[in-house]
């Protein structure tokens, strides 16, 4: 699996793990029951602390894009349909732009959070 991480980057290496494999799973290039690698061994391929891809891993489970099975490993999760795809695919392309004009990721969530609030109905 080829993840790159930019260490003089302003994004957080977790994120710039999470955003990799988040876009992989997005668009396919990691499908649903794929396994990914052990926290400890991917840490060591990428040079990272075990904390930092295992809180890459957390988030993405949050995000409900992976499952962890205990000491089965964590996999591409099931159950997703073409909205969410197409909702973390703009995502993507969000975060890529709010790193490429220099916006500050709680300033890059705090603008999403109010286009949410804005958007829900009353």
């Amino acid at each position: 699996m080829l993840i790159e991480i930019d260490p003089g980057a302003t994004t957080p290496p977790y994120e710039q793990v999470r955003g990799q494999l988040a876009a992989m799973i997005g668009d396919g290039r990691l499908p649903v029951g794929t396994r990914l690698p052990p926290v400890r061994q991917f840490a060591g391929e990428l040079g990272l602390a075990v904390n930092t891809v295992a809180r890459a891993y957390r988030e993405l489970e949050g995000a409900g894009l992976v499952e962890t099975r205990g000491r089965h490993g964590t996999y591409v999760a099931p159950g997703r349909d073409d909205a969410t795809d197409r909702l973390q695919r703009s995502a993507l392309r969000y975060a890529e732009e709010a790193a490429r004009l220099g916006v500050p990721p709680e300033a890059a969530l705090a603008l999403v959070r109010a286009a949410l609030d804005a958007a829900r109905p009353d």
